[in-house]
């Protein structure tokens, strides 16, 4: 299974009625635009707004994205939570329902010893007969997980059950850590909104994580990365580098917030409506430079 998890595997946003109820045909615009542009899986997972769903939201959406997927692409659902106990209900909830993987973060509330943190991740190995992603998120929350802890986690359980999304910073040196102290068995994943998707190319990942909201400019530097065009790559990266910085100003929720607008512009979602509280909400000269460079990335796909 775990040869199936590569390439472009973007981050599914989760969209919202005006009665605060996930939007179920605006996802399955989302998800259908995604394999138009010939993804090959699609997650559930930080930018989902998972931390901010009910139990019941977090396993129906799981189950809504399998069913619209109908075995088209690769699944894989984020079970990452504060307890062993929620991860595991999570993971198995995930796996039973048909999804192909599971990923999980840290639990954020504390920062755990390692004895601590290794019996979380090995409880999620053993729970699931499917491979897990190990996500250090600890650029945008919770704390890092060191290298030497996934290489013991990759000795015990192999290259097949645990895969890796290490998004700590530095990003792309962590990369290299994990790629050498492995001598190469890891298998990693790029996250970043495809901010630093080329320097992670280049230091051997097996593919990126992005949202959904630039994911057609990220499918095509995805592809032009493949050929070793790299004059193409960086015409279609700069724009995206450009937005996700207006993203990061603000953490996680400028990453929802601009990101929901766009697929609002797209035509995808009804509405951007996120989940409360928020820490940030879109102004009006973001929006107009998040307009100017959409308006670049369009004309350098065309």
């Amino acid at each position: 299974m775990s040869d199936r998890i590569e390439g472009v595997l973007p981050i599914l946003h989760t969209p919202f009625d005006v009665h605060d109820r996930i939007d179920s045909d605006s996802l399955q615009r989302e998800i259908e635009w995604a394999l138009e542009l010939g993804v090959n899986g699609v997650c559930s997972a930080m930018v989902s707004e998972i931390l901010r769903l009910t139990t019941d939201e977090r396993i129906a959406l799981n189950r809504m994205i399998v069913e619209v997927t109908a075995g088209r692409a690769t699944v894989i659902a984020s079970v990452g939570a504060e307890s062993t106990k929620q991860a595991v209900l999570f993971a198995q909830a995930a796996v039973n329902d048909g999804c192909d993987a599971i990923m999980a973060i840290p639990p954020i509330s504390t920062a755990l010893p390692q004895a601590a943190l290794w019996k979380y991740f090995a409880a999620l190995a053993d729970a699931v007969d499917a491979p897990l992603i190990v996500q250090d998120a600890s650029s945008y929350v919770g704390a890092s997980i060191p290298t030497d802890f996934y290489v013991r986690l990759l000795d015990e359980y192999g290259p097949n059950k645990i895969l890796f999304k290490p998004e700590g910073a530095p990003i792309g040196p962590n990369i290299s850590d994990l790629r050498d102290a492995s001598g190469g068995r890891a298998k990693m994943y790029d996250g970043s909104g495809g901010m630093l998707l080329v320097d992670a190319f280049r230091r051997g990942v097996a593919g990126t994580m992005p949202g959904v909201d630039l994911l057609d400019g990220i499918v095509a530097l995805w592809n032009v990365l493949q050929r070793g065009d790299e004059a193409a790559a960086y015409k279609i990266y700069l724009p995206i580098c450009a937005i996700v910085a207006l993203q990061l100003q603000a953490g996680l929720d400028g990453f929802l917030a601009i990101e929901k607008y766009i697929m609002v512009k797209r035509g995808l979602f009804k509405s951007d409506r996120r989940r409360e509280p928020n820490s940030w909400t879109l102004d009006s000269e973001t929006q107009a430079e998040v307009d100017r460079l959409l308006i670049m990335l369009n004309e350098t796909l065309a």
